[in-house]
């Protein structure tokens, strides 16, 4: 059974989206959704880095838009003193 929940992804461009969630009875993950895998280097047997390996409870990439919103530009507002001065506050 899908578990879905409506959120907004701003990767390329805003959108409300609705997107399918771990299973938080899932055995395997306990809800998280997958595992991560810290991997070293051969030669040298250093740390290199951590893979995400996802759970079979789950489609990370399932998602489907439901809106598209639009960018919401900031207006600068002039300073109630009317900017910087030189003259000295007394």
């Amino acid at each position: 059974m899908p578990r879905y929940r409506v959120q907004v992804r701003d990767w390329s461009r805003r959108d409300l989206i609705l997107t399918d969630t771990p299973n938080p009875n899932c055995p395997d993950c306990r809800g998280e959704g997958g595992h991560n895998h810290d991997y070293g280097d051969y030669e040298t047997g250093e740390y290199a880095g951590t893979e995400w390996e996802p759970c079979s409870c789950w489609d990370e990439d399932r998602h489907w838009v439901l809106l598209t919103l639009p960018r919401l530009h900031r207006r600068q507002t002039p300073e109630p003193w009317g900017g910087y001065s030189d003259e000295p506050p007394f």
